[in-house]
């Protein structure tokens, strides 16, 4: 995969890939992350279960963001990849800058699906939920 950008990172140690996709804080466009985060999976060999948790869990946040995204604003998604684990993050301006009840449905599905989920609110009142689905492993070494 051709890296599209770098993180900071240990000064010995390969930075992860990344990849960011902005489209208009819209369900209609959704599909378009949810085969960017199949493709993505499937490029680390996530197991089919696990590719189809992931499309549920972006998905899932998605929807958390965007019930309180400003009319008009912009969704960021970003996929940090490294061998073992796929963090993603999805982040848009919120009209009241409040983050998405923990003790919801949603939030509780979301969880179950990718396993490690934060959300935050920034100074400036974007809403980001981040979650990391690691691959499962085989004998003890990621396969």
């Amino acid at each position: 995969m051709t890296q599209l950008g770098a993180l900071d990172g240990a000064a010995n140690s390969p930075a992860p890939d990344f990849v960011e996709i902005r489209l208009p804080a819209d369900g209609a466009f959704l599909s378009v992350l949810r085969t960017a985060t199949a493709a993505l999976a499937a490029r680390l060999n996530f197991t089919i279960d696990e590719i189809e948790d992931l499309r549920i869990a972006v998905d899932e946040a998605c929807a958390l963001v965007l019930v309180k995204a400003v009319p008009e604003g912009e969704l960021l998604c970003r996929f940090v990849i490294d061998p073992a684990a796929m963090t993603v993050s999805v982040t848009a301006p919120t009209r009241d800058g409040t983050p998405p009840a923990r003790d919801s449905f949603a939030w509780m599905v979301l969880t179950a699906l990718a396993g490690d989920v934060d959300a935050s609110i920034s100074a400036d009142q974007h809403l980001s939920i981040r979650m990391r689905k690691e691959r499962t492993t085989i004998g003890g070494a990621n396969s």
